[in-house]
Protein backbone atom coordinates (compact mmCIF):
# COMPACT_ATOMS: atom_id res chain seq x y z
CA UNK A 1 0.00 0.00 0.00
CA UNK A 2 1.57 3.07 -1.16
CA UNK A 3 1.30 6.40 0.63
CA UNK A 4 -0.47 8.81 -1.62
CA UNK A 5 0.63 13.00 -1.80
CA UNK A 6 -1.39 14.03 0.53
CA UNK A 7 0.01 11.77 3.41
CA UNK A 8 3.38 12.52 2.72
CA UNK A 9 2.77 16.64 2.98
CA UNK A 10 1.12 15.64 6.56
CA UNK A 11 3.62 13.31 7.62
CA UNK A 12 6.32 16.07 6.80
CA UNK A 13 4.44 18.60 8.56
CA UNK A 14 3.76 16.62 11.27
CA UNK A 15 8.17 15.98 11.17
CA UNK A 16 8.81 19.53 10.84
CA UNK A 17 6.55 20.61 13.77
CA UNK A 18 8.08 17.89 15.69
CA UNK A 19 11.52 18.53 15.83
CA UNK A 20 11.60 22.49 13.95
CA UNK A 21 13.69 23.76 11.08
CA UNK A 22 16.96 23.88 12.98
CA UNK A 23 16.68 19.96 13.47
CA UNK A 24 15.72 18.78 10.15
CA UNK A 25 19.40 19.00 8.43
CA UNK A 26 21.12 17.32 11.08
CA UNK A 27 18.19 14.53 10.82
CA UNK A 28 18.35 14.28 7.00
CA UNK A 29 22.81 14.16 7.05
CA UNK A 30 22.07 11.46 9.67
CA UNK A 31 19.43 9.99 7.54
CA UNK A 32 21.53 9.67 4.74
CA UNK A 33 24.95 8.62 6.77
CA UNK A 34 23.13 5.85 8.14
CA UNK A 35 21.15 4.37 4.41
CA UNK A 36 24.99 4.45 3.06
CA UNK A 37 26.20 2.19 5.95
CA UNK A 38 23.58 0.25 5.20
CA UNK A 39 24.45 -0.08 1.57
CA UNK A 40 27.75 -0.54 2.29
CA UNK A 41 26.69 -3.71 4.47
CA UNK A 42 24.78 -5.07 2.36
CA UNK A 43 27.42 -5.34 -0.62
CA UNK A 44 29.81 -7.01 2.15
CA UNK A 45 27.53 -9.35 3.15
CA UNK A 46 26.62 -10.44 -0.26
CA UNK A 47 30.23 -10.56 -1.11
CA UNK A 48 31.05 -12.83 1.62
CA UNK A 49 28.22 -14.94 0.60
CA UNK A 50 29.44 -15.34 -2.87
CA UNK A 51 32.56 -16.32 -1.59
CA UNK A 52 31.28 -18.61 0.89
CA UNK A 53 29.37 -20.11 -1.77
CA UNK A 54 32.54 -20.69 -4.53
CA UNK A 55 34.35 -21.89 -1.68
CA UNK A 56 31.83 -24.49 -0.78
CA UNK A 57 31.12 -25.57 -4.78
CA UNK A 58 35.04 -25.91 -4.78
CA UNK A 59 34.94 -28.21 -1.89
CA UNK A 60 32.10 -30.32 -3.68
CA UNK A 61 33.64 -30.57 -6.99
CA UNK A 62 36.78 -32.01 -5.00
CA UNK A 63 34.91 -34.51 -3.12
CA UNK A 64 32.91 -35.81 -6.03
CA UNK A 65 34.52 -38.03 -8.41
CA UNK A 66 34.96 -36.99 -11.70
CA UNK A 67 33.10 -40.19 -12.91
CA UNK A 68 31.02 -40.15 -16.14
CA UNK A 69 27.51 -39.57 -15.02
CA UNK A 70 24.93 -41.59 -17.67
CA UNK A 71 22.37 -38.18 -17.32
CA UNK A 72 20.53 -39.96 -20.55
CA UNK A 73 18.79 -42.66 -18.16
CA UNK A 74 15.64 -41.68 -16.41
CA UNK A 75 15.18 -41.63 -12.78
CA UNK A 76 12.26 -43.76 -12.82
CA UNK A 77 13.96 -46.42 -14.84
CA UNK A 78 16.90 -46.37 -12.14
CA UNK A 79 14.58 -47.39 -9.78
CA UNK A 80 13.53 -50.08 -11.44
CA UNK A 81 16.65 -51.70 -11.63
CA UNK A 82 17.60 -51.36 -8.26
CA UNK A 83 14.19 -52.60 -7.42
Amino acid sequence: MMAGHWQILIVLLIILILFGGKKLPELAHSLGKSIGEFKKGKEEGDKQGSEVVKNLMDEVKKEIPSAQVDQTAEPAKSAEKQA
